[in-house]
């Protein structure tokens, strides 16, 4: 496994999915206030992107690397979202009920799209 690969990859994914809804929520609360899925789409975009660069580098064993890099991109989101609720000296929006119910669907959604992505890069494909 790949470490250091995995946990600049997983901040990166931490970094760039709130910069994206940051800058593009607005324009989604303005058209739709009562949905919020751009926070789940561009996470699931984000994390397909970085899992298939991770998953390139790896020869042997793809879906159990598939599944450890998903598992420390969900490890290094829980890290960056406990860093950012402790800095500014708030209480932890991890600790908050409306916060489990969407992160756990989002850390199975990590999880299944790096495994799923191990399990298509070991297939030889022919593409005639």
């Amino acid at each position: 496994m790949k470490l250091k690969l995995a946990v600049i990859f997983g901040i990166l994914i931490w970094f760039i999915t709130h910069l994206v809804t940051a800058y593009l929520n607005p324009i989604f609360i303005d058209n739709v206030p009562y949905v919020n899925i751009l926070v789940p789409v561009t996470s699931i975009v984000i994390t397909g992107f970085f899992g298939i660069l991770y998953i390139r580098t790896i020869e042997t064993n793809e879906v159990v690397e598939g599944f450890l890099g998903g598992a420390v991109f969900a490890i290094m989101n829980i890290i960056c979202d406990f860093i950012l609720s402790i800095l500014p000296n708030t209480r932890p929006i991890i600790l908050d009920n409306n916060f489990l119910m969407n992160f756990i669907p989002m850390i199975i959604t990590t999880l299944l799209i790096t495994t799923f992505l191990g399990y298509l890069a070991q297939m030889n494909i022919d593409l005639k």
